[in-house]
């Protein structure tokens, strides 16, 4: 199965001697010599045969050339034409929504027929992943929007029930409610960024604002979160100021140290660090959790991947799917590693300059 890279390679590759077009006018050529040439031959038979009959040459060449030519030039078509009849079924296969369709050039192809079959095998591919990546996000989205639903649905039917109701009761119930909500108002807000930023070719309008200060906002915005669980914080930045997107960066501060105030046990420690190199602005964030399995750590940055099940009530998946995103908006990287005393390690470094 080729990749994109080697389908590069087929276009980059060295051209034969003879390509397509120089194949088709030698191909006619040769047929035009070999038809006058049985002409000749076919002039000079039947005048030995019958010295008397007295031919035209040009007659002869005529239908020779009406009879061979034809067989010739079905022969030759059927070579050209045939990879082309093979492309335009393989289209009318893609227009019924079959992108499992592949092409396999011959041996004898050309560079320019298995240039073709590659670009069209790399469109398939690539249309059956957004396919697949269009069905799994519309799977996704329908069950986290179902399940908040049917809660906030569940508890409104309690509550109508109010004689058999305690002021206690109705009060959690409202409460749930309003939590579900919230969690239905993220997960929209999150879908419109990522969806916004995946449409959009330019970032929103950049400003000069304080990095440091902007992650101190984060943390303190994020203190109903920690103090519940008495998780203290280590903080050591240095003074950056920074040109960028100041409201769509404060996602990645929100995410990143959102997920470490979840994952640390009850009194634990979160250490924040922010250092600038010639280039590049470095911000890390450390956990004392459990750390992230191997297997894990190849998805989660993908949409709507939740490692740790248990915490899937806190969030939607789409946190660091929106880290990610942004921080390759901005050229920048963002890292995860696990910490050898336990917890992990998220790692965002941003070019100073975009």
């Amino acid at each position: 199965m080729k990749t994109r890279e080697e389908f590069d390679n087929i276009r980059n590759h060295k051209k034969q001697y003879l390509n397509l077009r120089a194949k088709m006018i030698l191909a006619v050529q040769l047929e035009l010599i070999l038809c006058a040439g049985l002409s000749y031959l076919i002039d000079l038979l039947l005048k030995a045969l019958w010295p008397g009959m007295r031919l035209n040459f040009i007659w002869v060449l005529l239908c020779v050339s009406m009879i061979v030519g034809s067989i010739l030039t079905v022969m030759i078509s059927k070579y050209f034409y045939a990879p082309m009849k093979k492309l335009r079924m393989a289209m009318d296969t893609v227009a019924d929504g079959d992108f499992s369709v592949r092409l396999e050039p011959g041996s004898t192809s050309t560079n320019e027929i298995k240039e073709i079959y590659a670009g069209f095998n790399l469109m398939t591919r690539e249309l059956s992943s957004t396919e697949m990546l269009q069905s799994d996000f519309v799977s996704n989205v329908s069950h986290e929007f179902k399940t908040p639903i049917s809660a906030i649905e569940g508890y409104a039917t309690l509550l109508q029930d109010r004689e058999n109701l305690s002021p206690e009761e109705a009060d959690r119930y409202v409460e749930k409610i309003l939590f579900n909500t919230q969690r239905l108002s993220s997960l929209v807000g999150n879908i419109l960024i990522l969806s916004r930023l995946d449409a959009q070719t330019t970032l929103p309008a950049s400003s000069e604002f304080s990095l440091d200060e902007q992650i101190r906002c984060a943390i303190v915005l994020l203190e109903p979160e920690w103090s519940k669980k008495d998780i203290e914080f280590d903080v050591e930045m240095e003074n950056v100021k920074y040109s960028g997107p100041e409201g769509l960066m404060h996602h990645i501060w929100h995410n990143i140290i959102g997920n470490a105030i979840k994952f640390s046990p009850h009194g634990g420690l979160v250490t924040v660090r922010l250092q600038t190199t010639e280039t590049s602005a470095v911000f890390t964030v450390d956990d004392c959790g459990p750390g992230i399995s191997e297997a894990a750590q190849k998805h989660i940055f993908d949409r709507f991947y939740q490692a740790d099940t248990s915490h899937r009530q806190q969030g939607n998946g789409l946190g660091l799917a929106l880290v990610k995103k942004v921080t390759e908006a901005l050229k920048g990287t963002v890292t995860q590693e696990n910490l050898s005393g336990g917890g992990c390690r998220f790692t965002v470094t941003l070019p100073k300059t975009l």
